[in-house]
């Protein structure tokens, strides 16, 4: 209600107003929750129907359904950090919800939406999973041939990552600039 007060002043002033640019932060969310949800059932699936199994041949040696759990993250990297990793992934929810509200081109919410969804599921595996809070092992079963182990997070992580570099070399703001705000006093 402030906002739209303030528009109306600034309209009987004679100040030239420019549209509010569309927010993106419910199709963000539903993004996120959408890729935590898929990979919370995928993950499920994987503790029934791949643990303590040999791993399973899709596609010959290409594509193998491997069941793992993951104390570090990918490459074997930080295998002893588990709970600085579960810190830094806490920093990434907190930064996003943080940006959230501001986005306002729909690829960049789509980005972050995987991001934070990715990030999500990765981050409940190490606070509600084995062998204990902060410290769980990720669920990882997709195998490819090269590459770690990895789960439907990692494959969103990844995807956000390549669409991030794509927006960006086509100069894609995520928010508008500060001066195009209409939230900003002298916009």
């Amino acid at each position: 209600m402030q906002l739209f007060a303030w528009s109306v002043s600034r309209r009987k002033s004679g100040a030239n107003l420019r549209p509010a640019p569309k927010k993106y932060w419910r199709f963000l969310y539903t993004c996120a929750w959408i890729t935590f949800l898929i990979d919370l059932a995928t993950k499920s699936w994987a503790v029934s129907a791949l643990s303590n199994r040999e791993p399973v041949k899709i596609i010959g040696s290409f594509l193998q359904l491997t069941f793992i759990r993951n104390p570090g993250a990918a490459f074997s990297f930080g295998t002893g950090s588990t709970l600085l990793l579960s810190l830094f992934a806490l920093v990434v929810i907190v930064a996003i919800a943080y940006v959230a509200p501001r986005i306002v081109d729909r690829n960049w919410a789509l980005l972050l939406g995987l991001l934070l969804g990715g990030v999500l599921g990765n981050f409940s595996d190490r606070i509600f999973r084995s062998p204990g809070f902060f410290q769980g092992h990720v669920i990882d079963w997709i195998e490819l041939p090269y590459w770690p182990i990895f789960n439907v997070a990692d494959s969103a992580i990844v995807i956000a990552a390549g669409i991030s570099i794509i927006l960006s070399a086509r100069n894609i703001a995520p928010v508008a600039p500060r001066d195009n705000r209409p939230d900003q006093p002298g916009a």
